[in-house]
């Protein structure tokens, strides 16, 4: 029995480019020419290797957050061995992130579907559950900081989570906004400087 052809074009560079289109122009600006130019592949071949436009878009945020992609500093910052050793990488990660120059400027996850119409509300549901994902993740992070008394015990560890994730909002918006990364880091340190002691 013969088999399919091969694919002709690396899948995970693919998906790279991809991810790259959809972070500069959010989901409902980027067309499917925006996408099959920058992957250098053809409708039939997206189609069959990724699935349709919104499938595309999954697999991206998937590849945005994953242990080698662009948000990846998350990962390692949530490893460090205090909540405020935790919260300062988790800025300056996002900092690193957000002015990398190989990046579209601004985070992915909010930038994605900002603007989105009514056909787009899908996307705008499974952007913000990844985002309290994220959120939430925090949370029980510095949850584990107030039991082993790294953390004061009336520490709310929500707030304190909605507090570095708003942080990294604003970093995300000024950063797309053009604000260089010296003033990013400026605003990290000025974040810092409100940390419960």
């Amino acid at each position: 029995m013969q088999t399919g052809r091969p694919r002709e074009f690396d899948a995970e560079k693919a998906l790279d480019k991809a991810m790259r289109v959809f972070w500069k122009k959010g989901y409902e600006g980027t067309s499917l020419p925006d996408l099959t130019r920058a992957m250098g592949i053809n409708r039939p071949s997206l189609y069959a290797a990724f699935g349709n436009k919104e499938q595309l878009f999954r697999k991206a945020m998937d590849r945005y957050n994953a242990r080698n992609g662009p948000a990846s500093g998350m990962i390692d910052a949530l490893n460090r061995p205090t909540a405020r050793a935790v919260a300062e990488g988790l800025l300056r990660s996002a900092v690193d992130a957000l002015c990398c120059p190989h990046n579209p400027r601004g985070c992915f996850l909010i930038q994605g579907a900002l603007a989105c119409g009514d056909s787009a509300a899908g996307v705008r549901r499974e952007l913000n559950s990844r985002r309290k994902q994220n959120e939430t993740t925090i949370r029980k992070r510095f949850a584990r900081a107030v039991e082993e008394g790294d953390l004061q015990k009336q520490t709310d560890p929500a707030a304190l989570a909605k507090f570095i994730a708003t942080i990294t909002a604003g970093l995300s918006v000024q950063a797309s906004g053009g604000a260089t990364r010296r003033e990013l880091l400026a605003v990290v340190e000025t974040a810092m400087r409100a940390w419960p002691e």
